[in-house]
């Protein structure tokens, strides 16, 4: 298990890290959400020891971070870090020398990784010559061939189009089922709702929820209901049901919120009884982003609160 516990960090006047702790279950994907600026890459920072935390302790495997050999941490950072003017394969066998691998092995798993990724008839150009996108592929072979424990990466997805996307979420999913552990940030939480079975969100150098991704996007305690009817023209019954909000009026369907204290159930037989047929009736949790909006804005109340004089919690 990873385990960050109680970090804090501060930079000058900035109170960059307040106490960030989660846990990250060994061969999972998980996802570090938040905004720019959140306190993302100063956590990674810090796990990796490129940074000192001020307080708090990093554990894996109930070892200190730093106590474990570099080659059991790989670390694809935002910044790109290529060398634009050395070849492509030239610079992946440089990489992973720099972890102990006879250059022979590098070669053949760079080649392997470049033909997967679709781009083995670069291997041969400078790295500058590529597009931004192809770069980050050469990134992502670069952080990952020597064959680390765990993937720390941030914001991985930035800049690329779908077919590429499409690529690296699946080499993502045959590291995981190859007992690899991976975590990454960014703030495209639909692609954290795809990949992570769990999460954890950071705002302002605060963890305000992490778990499981299904229990996060539930502890809202509400539920989304998507109802269309075949006598869809008026929906003034909806809003006239208690603990229901309706949040999209639609031609095709209608989807309202459930609160804590409801039943979805009560909103279908609300619809029965009206007669017509119930076309669709779909029960969800509500999605990251709800969550994510919810958790950050809840805690921006609070800190807005707190800096009013007289203010409480």
């Amino acid at each position: 298990m990873l385990r960050i516990d109680s970090l804090r960090k501060r930079f000058d006047q900035v109170q960059a890290l307040d106490g960030v702790t989660f846990d990250v279950e060994p061969g999972q994907v998980f996802g570090f959400l938040g905004a720019n600026g959140a306190g993302k890459t100063t956590t990674m920072r810090i796990v990796l020891g490129f940074l000192h935390a001020d307080e708090g302790t990093v554990m894996w495997n109930d070892r200190e971070a730093r106590a474990w050999p570099r080659r059991t941490w790989g670390y694809m950072p935002e910044e790109r870090g290529l060398y634009l003017r050395m070849q492509v394969l030239e610079q992946l066998e440089f990489y992973g020398s720099l972890y102990g691998m006879p250059r022979s092995k590098a070669h053949d798993l760079a080649r392997d990784w470049l033909e997967r990724f679709r781009i083995s008839e670069y291997a041969d150009r400078r790295a500058e010559s590529l597009s931004k996108g192809n770069q980050q592929k050469i990134q992502f072979i670069a952080t990952v061939l020597h064959d680390p424990d765990v993937i720390l990466m941030d914001e991985p997805f930035v800049g690329l189009d779908p077919v590429n996307v499409a690529l690296l979420k699946s080499a993502f999913l045959e590291l995981r089922d190859r007992g690899k552990t991976l975590v990454f940030s960014t703030h495209q939480l639909e692609m954290a709702e795809e990949l992570c079975e769990s999460v954890a969100i950071i705002d302002h150098g605060r963890i305000v929820t992490t778990g499981p991704t299904r229990d996060v996007k539930r502890s809202t305690g509400r539920q989304t209901v998507r109802l269309a009817t075949s006598r869809d023209g008026d929906i003034d019954w909806l809003r006239s049901l208690p603990h229901v909000t309706v949040t999209r009026p639609g031609e095709d369907y209608t989807e309202l919120h459930v609160d804590a204290a409801g039943d979805p159930q009560d909103v279908l037989e609300a619809a029965m009884a009206r007669g017509g047929d119930v076309l669709r009736f779909e029960v969800a949790d509500p999605s990251l982003e709800e969550v994510f909006v919810e958790s950050v804005g809840a805690l921006e109340h609070e800190e807005t609160t707190l800096a009013v004089p007289g203010g409480t919690r």
